[in-house]
């Protein structure tokens, strides 16, 4: 990760953007709770309005634009995303149609913000509960493929800093071969801006790779997402 320092222009656009992106996603959170009372769908809605609200605070207030190369499937398949800050995560909801994330168990059990993760339809990822947590997650992981939604997952488990190049967490190619369904892996580069605390005016590129077979042997499956999601690394 970059180790330049912040401005104070970047300090003084990051405090505003904390000032009303914050703020605003808990007017987003309990405009959830009233969706949902109309249904799945004007619950959705309003989840996408969060990641598109996000995405403008981050555009006006931050000086940060989205540069999304190829096209985001709309479908029952395993998207493998690139994890360097927040940004690709909040904005997921605008990226792709109800697209269902993989929550740490922490997130999904947060008031109010955990009933809306798991009420919008989402796997719940509960690390070191064994095989029946595993068989749990892969059934939901199913359910919300066969209604054609994208499975969005982070196979690096957690926030990486800029320009690393971690290996893929093990349970990935578990949920690889267990869905048997295609990946369609994604490179994002948003940590030299967005994961900090004084976030950067700038470019942030989504570049999606090439669709990966389902059915491969883990080695060639594992390195092929490796290198496609790692694809701004250069």
């Amino acid at each position: 990760m970059t180790s330049e320092k912040a401005s104070p222009l970047d300090v003084a656009r990051s405090l505003l953007f904390y000032l009303v992106f914050y703020p605003g996603t808990i007017v987003m959170v309990m405009a959830c709770f009233i969706a949902a009372l109309f249904g799945d769908e004007p619950l959705r809605r309003t989840v996408r309005g969060w990641g598109l609200f996000h995405r403008w605070c981050a555009r006006w207030l931050l000086g940060i634009r989205l540069v999304i190369e190829g096209q985001l499937p709309n479908e029952g398949v395993l998207v493998a995303i690139k994890h360097e800050s927040f940004y690709e995560a909040i904005d997921l909801p605008a990226q792709m149609q109800r697209p269902a994330p993989f929550p740490k168990v922490e997130l999904a059990n947060l008031p109010g913000w955990g009933w809306v993760i798991r009420r919008y339809g989402a796997v719940v990822v509960e690390r070191g509960e064994g095989a029946k947590a595993l068989r749990l997650m892969v059934a939901s992981a199913r359910g919300l493929a066969a209604e054609g939604r994208p499975l969005a997952i982070f196979p690096e488990g957690t926030r990486v800093p800029s320009g690393t190049r971690p290996p893929l967490q093990s349970g990935f190619a578990g949920l690889y071969k267990l869905l048997a369904l295609p990946v369609v892996p994604v490179a994002v580069d948003s940590g030299r801006l967005y994961h900090r605390r004084w976030k950067k005016p700038g470019t942030i590129t989504l570049r999606v790779g090439e669709r990966i077979a389902p059915g491969l042997p883990r080695e060639e499956a594992e390195a092929r997402v490796h290198a496609a999601i790692n694809a701004l690394n250069v």
